[in-house]
């Protein structure tokens, strides 16, 4: 009895932190960020000028969400990243899956990987706009290019990282290779995969922008650089914020639909 005592006080305190005065945890620096970001700029202990109040940010922010184009920019950016990320994750699946299953495909594309995955996809901006235009496309393939090599890297990773005796079961019990790839390679590969995608959305945001910013006529990095272009300080803050946003609501997108896939993977929280 006293042991079970003494592992339920120890267990308290963690139970405990994890909200502080019925709010999550989570939330308190960022808004303990805000409030002295608020201070400072409201009792001029920083230049407004460079950094307005984050009350500012948020009145330009609504200001902006009931205007035509505030919505037209976020879509054709969503649906840049939508493009992208399907041209390149399904390829980098596949890839990796056949990586980590056939060794031959194996010795066969890792100097490759290896060689390729260090180039700054955004250095081959420039090639892709001689190939593809200043289109959308191009956009699609920058996305695309650096989403494939974390994908297959990703996916690899969780293929060699699967117990072999499922693969000597499958064996054992005659699995055709497709079915070897779709109930053990790819099953083991998922928590890899969504490693990989959860590792994507946030790059193919700053690729996104960095597109945006030189190739682009509409979309959320356009706005930013067109407000740094006529010092609407706000406005650009506005984008920053709506980055931000995206890429929180990417991160827990990705941990749901982790959760309901693969509910297994998840560990129980304490």
């Amino acid at each position: 009895m006293a042991t079970i005592e003494t592992i339920d006080v120890s267990r308290a305190p963690r139970k405990g932190t994890r909200r502080v005065l019925g709010m999550p945890i989570g939330l308190i620096s960022p808004f303990v960020l805000l409030g002295l970001w608020e201070i400072a700029a409201r009792t001029g202990a920083i230049n407004v000028t460079f950094f307005p109040a984050p009350s500012t940010i948020l009145a330009t922010g609504f200001a902006q969400a009931q205007t035509a184009q505030f919505w037209g920019d976020l879509g054709i950016s969503l649906q840049r990243i939508a493009v992208g990320l399907v041209m390149g994750a399904v390829p980098g699946v596949l890839v990796g899956l056949a990586m980590g299953l056939f060794r031959p495909v194996r010795e066969a594309l890792n100097p490759l990987i290896a060689a390729l995955f260090p180039i700054p996809k955004i250095a081959l901006l420039p090639l892709l706009l001689l190939i593809f235009g200043i289109g959308e496309t191009s956009k699609y393939v920058t996305i695309a290019i650096n989403v494939f090599f974390l994908m297959t890297i990703n996916t690899f990773a969780g293929v060699v990282s699967t117990p072999k005796i499922y693969f000597e079961v499958a064996q054992n019990l005659k699995a055709t290779r497709l079915k070897t790839y779709l109930t053990v390679a790819l099953p083991g590969a998922l928590p890899g995969i969504f490693t990989g995608l959860r590792i994507c959305m946030g790059t193919a945001l700053i690729l996104l922008v960095a597109v945006e910013f030189s190739t682009a006529d509409s979309g959320v990095g356009y706005r930013i650089w067109w407000a740094w272009t006529v010092f609407w300080v706000d406005t650009m803050y506005v984008g920053f914020l709506v980055i931000a946003v995206l890429g929180l609501g990417f991160s827990y997108a990705v941990d749901f639909l982790e959760r309901l896939v693969i509910p297994w993977h998840r560990k129980h929280e304490r």
